[in-house]
């Protein structure tokens, strides 16, 4: 696996690339933005790691300007502001994860490897188990299954898909269908009843699970 780590603090950088090394990744490095977009226009990356806060173009800036160009490499971002603005900014932006410092480092090689797995070869599908999301044709299937969603499921769907295993939280997902005029709270759990009874009631093992008080994760658990 090519990762790309986009970060201004040389320690910081080196320990990562050092770390990510020794777990059979292959690095490049990039100190700034501009830099990042040279190396990106010259070679194919499985990952990026970006910093949100550097010199010159910013880490979202960054991946914006890299999905604009179609660019779909999956991105986790690294910040050192833990507020759901600063998350809901990078996911915006067009990351799929985030990392906020400090952070382990075996966390960060675990979350490389589980968003490059649910990226397939064509860039357009993602896959939990036997669930899969087609991006590019709105399809989604369950063991070979079609599966017919309404658009807010659809939203809901491919934003937990995105960041399975992570979980998002009821104000990330009111943001999803409503940005920042949610209606009631019974609404989010409406369209999340009606999730669950189409994609996990028909099968045996469920993907989609409620963490009281803390949110909604699409994951295995088997």
């Amino acid at each position: 696996m090519i990762v790309l780590l986009v970060e201004d603090n040389r320690d910081l950088a080196a320990s990562v690339l050092d770390y990510l090394e020794l777990q059979d990744f292959d690095c490049d490095y990039a100190e700034r933005g501009d830099h990042a977009l040279e190396l990106c226009r010259d070679n194919t990356y499985d990952a990026m790691i970006l910093d949100i806060m550097m010199p010159g173009i910013d880490g979202l800036s960054l991946c914006k300007t890299l999905r604009e160009h179609g660019n779909n490499a999956p991105v986790i971002m690294l910040t050192a502001r833990d507020t759901l603005d600063d998350k809901l900014a990078g996911f915006d932006a067009g990351a799929d994860d985030y990392l906020v410092k400090p952070f382990d480092l075996p966390e960060l090689a675990a979350r490389l490897r589980a968003i490059t797995k649910r990226k397939v070869s064509s860039g357009s599908s993602l896959k939990v188990a036997d669930l899969e999301v087609n991006l590019d044709n709105h399809q989604v299937t369950r063991q070979g299954k079609l599966i017919d969603l309404s658009p807010a499921c659809w939203k809901l769907l491919v934003a937990l898909i995105q960041a399975s295993p992570r979980v998002l939280s009821r104000f990330e997902l009111e943001n999803v269908l409503w940005k920042d005029s949610p209606p009631d709270s019974e609404a989010l759990k409406s369209h999340l009843y009606t999730l669950r009874k189409l994609v996990d009631k028909p099968f045996e093992n469920p993907l989609i699970h409620t963490l009281r008080g803390v949110g909604v994760a699409l994951r295995d658990n088997t």
